[in-house]
């Protein structure tokens, strides 16, 4: 047995294995935060079986929450019934999954380095796969404006993170946030982000948030923030932060009804109001890498984290539900 000696010794050398309690799943950082989620709001596992899930895309049309299990190369569809399905297997390394105007998944291929669209046949159609001539670097996230265009980011992950796609130099010199037009056609919106990664617009669709993830390719003086842009029918304009991050980065972005910010990040969903002040977290146990509303009503939150997809219903709908 050890004396008390050796016990508080221990103790000062960081060596005992007392039990840390766990911190709540809902942390409040603002008052506001009680408009978006009770506080007795259940955060439940759906899903557990994934490698890394990605993506999330709430489509009843095609049997419930698509998302994407990127590093293990298929797509699946998680069903009211809590059954998850093969969608696409193998995907092309997908990613980010949004629906267009009319209600077709539109999704970013790392592997196939392109926007592709599901058709009602199963079929896909490429919406872009190259700019200026050249191979896109890895589309990663993809969101619908509000004139029906597809705008997608373009960062470098798809081609140098092993199991994410194949492994290439960027035919591109800079990663950028580009947009599909309805009539088709590419056209390259910014490129001021260092990777450009998650993308959502504001209700109105006058404002376009990116999050910037430079600092997750062991740079720890990379990009962190998440930004805003004034949308313009041209290139966009400078871009203003929005919100800035401590630690880690944020992935996926979405938004609700009322214009604030659900943000992916390595502790769970930061939740930020529509000026970019921090209103509380929900947390996961493992790094959050994209958010999306869905369900009945649209207040349901849907969080891919890891193998894992998880789900917690708000006080609030999502922007396109309202």
């Amino acid at each position: 047995m050890m004396s008390r000696r050796d016990v508080l010794a221990a103790a000062a050398a960081g060596l005992t294995t007392a039990p840390v309690a766990a911190g709540p799943i809902l942390r409040a950082d603002d008052a506001g935060f009680s408009a978006v989620v009770d506080s007795g709001a259940q955060l439940r596992t759906l899903y557990s079986g994934g490698r890394w899930c990605e993506g999330p895309c709430f489509a009843p049309a095609l049997g419930g929450l698509v998302f994407s299990d990127v590093r293990s190369n298929r797509m699946l569809v998680l069903g009211e019934d809590g059954e998850a399905r093969t969608f696409r297997d193998p995907s092309n390394n997908a990613n980010g999954n949004t629906l267009d105007a009319q209600g077709r998944l539109v999704t970013c291929e790392h592997r196939g380095r392109r926007v592709v669209r599901r058709e009602a046949d199963g079929g896909l159609t490429v919406l872009a796969d190259s700019y200026a001539g050249k191979p896109l670097n890895s589309p990663n996230d993809a969101a619908l404006g509000p004139d029906g265009a597809i705008w997608f980011t373009d960062p470098i992950y798809g081609i140098t993170v092993p199991d994410e796609g194949i492994m290439a130099e960027p035919a591109q010199s800079a990663r950028r946030v580009y947009r599909i037009a309805p009539s088709g056609g590419i056209a390259a919106m910014t490129e001021a982000l260092d990777q450009p990664n998650g993308i959502a617009f504001s209700p109105d669709g006058r404002t376009l948030y990116v999050s910037d993830t430079g600092a997750a390719l062991k740079n720890p003086e990379g990009a962190r923030a998440i930004y805003a842009f004034a949308v313009t029918a041209g290139p966009l304009p400078a871009p203003r932060v929005f919100a800035t991050l401590e630690a880690g980065v944020a992935d996926g972005l979405d938004v609700d009804e009322a214009g604030r910010v659900y943000a992916a990040c390595v502790d769970g969903v930061r939740v930020f109001g529509s000026s970019g002040a921090p209103l509380g977290r929900i947390a996961t146990a493992t790094a959050a890498a994209n958010v999306a509303f869905g369900g009945p009503d649209g207040r349901r939150l849907f969080v891919c984290a890891g193998p894992a997809v998880h789900a917690i219903d708000l006080e609030v709908r999502g922007a396109r539900f309202a």
